[in-house]
């Protein structure tokens, strides 16, 4: 038992993590996108995918908008809509999936009204004509009245974005006072775009057509009540089911439940209906097929009589459109493209069937029960049995989970949460397959073998005490890199044969990774005569910058000292660059199955390549970046320009290490003072002064190739003035 404690407790740990999750302590994105795929995998496994003839869709089509004109139509035009459709074909109720928030001015009789009161004013027989014409002209009107007295439901929106209010809105279904003393979870808007007021105040009633949108953009649920200003609104739904019904009284419940609403009741003379709501007073669509459910007739053909009246009489008729320019499409669990009015159709359909998917408020502890059951199961049992068995084991919980939970789902309409459980189950038995061949047949032979080859052999002895802790994976971290280079290889490789140039590369290279390594360095690859190393990794190391810049003073000082051996054997005295910088690099171990490397690459890398090809040009034997400079506090440093290289847009400033603040000497911290002054008055454009203090320090330094540098700067800076976007940065346009 002693052996498996480690996989107990990480098993232990992937439980507390599962029902933080199930009791909203936190959220997994991924388990709560799991449980959304689960919910809609569910919801198409059991559709009924047959044509329900209860409720009718008269569609907006593209054919109806070929016969009748683009859309918006005129309200006359929607008046003999509504009138064919009570009058002719006797539907039962009618809901409109369209706001009417503009006045129609189609008919133009706002011109004629505008020219009787000014050109026409005083001409009896044109305003008597203008008079007579005004009930045919007035399209308003001629649909309000229309929609007087009708068993009509307009529909309305909320937006949350502003607080534009359009329209007016109808009454709300519950006042502020039927929901007193409870902190409700309501959907709640700030602006709403509404019909016009005399559309709104002939129609029998108002529902809203939002839904709730998930975070992966898919409808699956609608509130049915919402919250504006301290009242409660209902859907369109809802509505036109209350129409329907004659239902007066609309009413939460339980009331004695804490702050949650768990369902609504309509009540009516011939039986009330129940409608199941979630802690945000909404309704699961129950969406019965993928397209086309519901009986769909063209607009147009009922405008023109051509409409089969045994489709529409008696039934409920909802007004909307499927034309994809109307933009009423919308992505649901069963289609990317899903009319927006066929929504209100299902929620209307199961409504009337009673089939609404629960989501009760004692769901979550039953989901941490049903947790703490297979989590606990699978903890105590997985580590102890074979592999087979435990194989056996975790089919048999997956098999058994998913079997209750759609026999929950198909026999009592609740959707159980089963995302967090089969996450859990398929963590814990992963986690223990593969325990045994990625911990526990590790050994530190492996591990040196595995890193022996870039850290020394005294660092890989100490994270060898703690395998565990380190990873080639790939990461991103705050790392500090060095490039070390010859100058003038080349020419120097041209001049020797090449099993001597072989002996002097072999002993450089020596003597430069001694160095590295006696520096805490880890050794990432020779390229030719250069070398990269780089400090951090594996190996947390909170002072990388100050070691790599250390190890660069060290490099030059071992090179110096082994002048006098090459030149014994007749080699040439080398001369090397170093770059340094520090910055976030990802590392880890990249390459092809055919050959990897433990390395480190991003824009830091490549900028202390950089750095390191610009030493020259300053006469300096290191160059370090401005992140590496900030984080060291005991080296004095030398700021020797600000400048922009090959494949970086922003400037960065340079510095070259003197050494330890402490073992330099006065005359040496004197003339940096005096440097940087120098320095000051030069980006000021103080050239006179500039130059006078670059002659004194020349005077110090005669061979210094930097102040000689800034001597050619500020001549050719007199001779032609810069401009004024002049701002004192060199551009390097080569590598």
């Amino acid at each position: 038992m002693k052996k498996h404690v480690a996989r107990f407790v990480l098993g232990a740990l992937c439980v507390v993590l599962m029902l933080g999750h199930a009791g909203q302590v936190w959220q997994i994105p991924f388990v709560t996108a799991l449980e959304a795929y689960l919910y809609d995998a569910r919801l198409r496994l059991t559709m009924p995918e047959t044509l329900d003839q209860r409720v009718v869709i008269v569609d907006i089509d593209e054919k109806s908008l070929g016969e009748v004109g683009r859309w918006p139509w005129g309200r006359n035009v929607m008046a003999e809509l509504v009138r064919r459709l009570t009058e002719q074909y006797q539907a039962s109720v009618i809901g409109f999936d369209v706001v009417f928030a503009e006045p129609d001015a189609s008919s133009g009789l706002q011109v004629l009204e505008a020219i009787g009161r000014q050109q026409l004013k005083d001409n009896p027989e044109y305003q008597r004509t203008v008079r007579d014409l005004r009930p045919q002209l007035d399209y308003d009107q001629l649909f309000a009245d229309t929609l007087r007295g009708q068993p009509v439901v307009l529909g309305f929106y909320f937006s949350g974005k502003n607080t534009q209010q359009t329209g007016i809105l109808p009454p709300p279904a519950l006042a502020a006072q039927a929901f007193a003393g409870r902190a409700v979870s309501f959907v709640s808007w700030d602006g709403y775009g509404g019909n016009l007021p005399k559309f709104q105040q002939a129609a029998a009633g108002g529902g809203h057509f939002n839904p709730m949108v998930e975070p992966d953009g898919v409808y699956r649920r609608v509130p049915m009540l919402v919250e504006f200003h301290g009242e409660y609104y209902e859907a369109l739904s809802l509505a036109v089911l209350r129409t329907l019904l004659g239902a007066d009284e609309l009413r939460p419940g339980p009331l004695e439940n804490g702050q949650r609403v768990e369902w609504l009741d309509l009540i009516a003379a011939q039986g009330s209906v129940r409608i199941p709501v979630d802690e945000h007073v909404a309704a699961l669509i129950p969406y019965r097929g993928y397209e086309r459910s519901f009986v769909y007739i063209s607009a147009v053909d009922v405008l023109k009589g051509r409409a089969s009246a045994e489709q529409l009489a008696g039934r409920i008729v909802l007004v909307g459109t499927t034309a994809p320019g109307l933009m009423d499409l919308r992505a649901t669990p069963v289609g990317g493209a899903y009319p927006g009015v066929e929504v209100h159709a299902n929620l209307i359909a199961g409504m009337l069937d009673n089939n609404i998917k629960r989501q009760p408020g004692y769901l979550p502890a039953a989901e941490i029960f049903q947790l703490i059951l297979i989590g606990g199961l699978l903890v105590v049992f997985l580590p102890l049995l074979s592999p087979i068995r435990a194989m056996l084991l975790a089919m048999t919980s997956l098999a058994s989970v998913l079997a209750f939970n759609l026999w929950l789902w198909h026999s009592f309409n609740l959707v159980m949460p089963v995302a967090a459980t089969i996450f859990l189950l398929i963590v814990l038995y992963g986690l223990n397959m593969t325990w045994s061949y990625f911990v526990e047949s590790r050994s530190k032979r492996q591990f040196a073998e595995l890193f022996g080859q870039y850290v020394p052999p005294e660092l890989v002895d100490e994270m060898a005490k703690n395998p565990e802790s380190y990873s080639m994976e790939g990461r991103n971290a705050e790392l500090t890199v060095l490039f070390a280079d010859i100058r003038g290889f080349t020419a120097l490789s041209e001049g020797m044969d090449p099993k001597t140039l072989t002996r002097l590369i072999n002993v450089y290279l020596g003597v430069m990774t001694d160095v590295i390594r006696a520096n805490r360095g880890t050794l990432d690859k020779y390229i030719g005569d250069a070398i990269m190393a780089f400090w951090g990794a594996p190996l947390s190391d909170p002072e990388n910058a100050r070691h790599a810049v250390l190890t660069a003073l060290s490099m030059q000082k071992a090179l110096a000292a082994q002048a006098e051996s090459f030149r014994a054997r007749g080699w040439p005295a080398l001369e090397i660059g170093i770059g340094i910088n520090t910055g976030m690099m990802t590392v880890g171990d990249m390459g092809s199955p055919v050959r990897k490397a433990y390395t480190v690459m991003g824009d830091a890398v490549n900028l202390a390549s950089r750095l390191e090809g610009i030493t020259k040009a300053y006469g300096v034997g290191i160059v370090v970046g401005e992140v590496t400079r900030a984080r060291i506090s005991d080296i004095s440093f030398r700021e020797l320009d600000r400048v922009k290289v090959k494949g970086k847009d922003e400037p960065v400033s340079i510095f070259e290490p003197l050494g330890l603040s402490a073992e330099l000497s006065a005359a040496t911290l004197d003339e940096l003072a005096l440097w940087h002054h120098a320095l000051q008055l030069y980006r000021a454009r103080e050239w006179e002064l500039a130059g006078l203090q670059i002659y004194n320090l020349q005077q110090r330094a005669p061979g210094c190739r930097l102040y000689a540098l800034y001597a050619e700067h500020i001549v050719a800076q007199r001779e032609e003035p810069p401009n004024s976007l002049w701002n004192g940065v060199t551009t390097y346009q080569t590598k």
